[in-house]
């Protein structure tokens, strides 16, 4: 399966991406079909081919949640954006509080 997906070029502490079509299986630092742009997030610049992003898309290609909001923000594709943080594994605190323990009986 063809994935649109980040690829890192930049030196330690200098992170600099290509956005890049690749296949699923093969390493993010790995070759690579076509780049598509780049995101600098340090100096806050990016660029994207519109047309050979909607045509590696309608070509079946499934963007990352990173590289799908980059094309959300850049108006390429119309949805939402993804939230790509990570879920908390602790029970929420509505969730402690809709079901109170109720108070021990003493047995006489």
């Amino acid at each position: 399966m063809l994935m649109i997906r980040l690829q890192r070029t930049g030196r330690r502490n200098e992170p600099h991406f290509r956005i890049v079509v690749t296949e699923k299986t093969t390493s993010p630092r790995g070759k690579y079909l076509e780049s598509l742009g780049y995101v600098n997030p340090l100096e806050k610049k990016r660029s994207v081919n519109k047309e050979r992003a909607l045509y590696w898309i309608s070509k079946g290609a499934q963007p990352s949640a990173t590289v799908t909001n980059v094309l959300v923000s850049e108006k390429i594709i119309d949805t939402q954006k993804i939230p790509n943080h990570k879920k908390s594994k602790k029970p929420a605190v509505a969730e402690k509080q809709a079901a109170p323990v109720a108070p021990a009986t003493p047995v006489a």
